[in-house]
């Protein structure tokens, strides 16, 4: 069974930076896609950053690029959004996700983690 668990999530000014904590368990992830997704409220969900785990390939919403990073840690299991710059639109609940290579849609999903951006 896998497990995300994000964490990270908090309240920062306009400019400020955040980083972002997804925790994978239960699988070995070689094969797998990682994902961050956002929702504001009374907004959908939408795609932020995703990261091929084995291959290091990144992938960003064009609303993002430039001021947020995707990476991973093997060793831990881990993978991290570094947010700089950022802005009130950013606020949203941000939710870690995974997905083997070969499918299209995302299987697993974290709890969320909260992201308010005050200005």
């Amino acid at each position: 069974q896998v497990q995300l668990v994000e964490s990270g999530g908090g309240l920062v000014q306009v400019g400020g930076s955040l980083r972002l904590a997804c925790s994978a368990s239960g699988r070995t992830f070689s094969n797998y896609v990682m994902a961050w997704f956002r929702q504001a409220p009374a907004k959908e969900r939408e795609f932020v950053a995703a990261l091929n785990w084995s291959g290091g390939v990144t992938r960003y919403a064009d609303s993002v690029k430039g001021r947020f990073t995707i990476s991973g840690d093997n060793a831990k299991d881990t993978m991290y959004l570094q947010m700089n710059s950022l802005k009130p639109g950013d606020t949203a609940v941000y939710y870690c996700a995974a997905r083997l290579l070969r499918d299209r849609g995302y299987d697993y999903w974290g709890q969320g983690t909260q992201v308010t951006v005050s200005s």
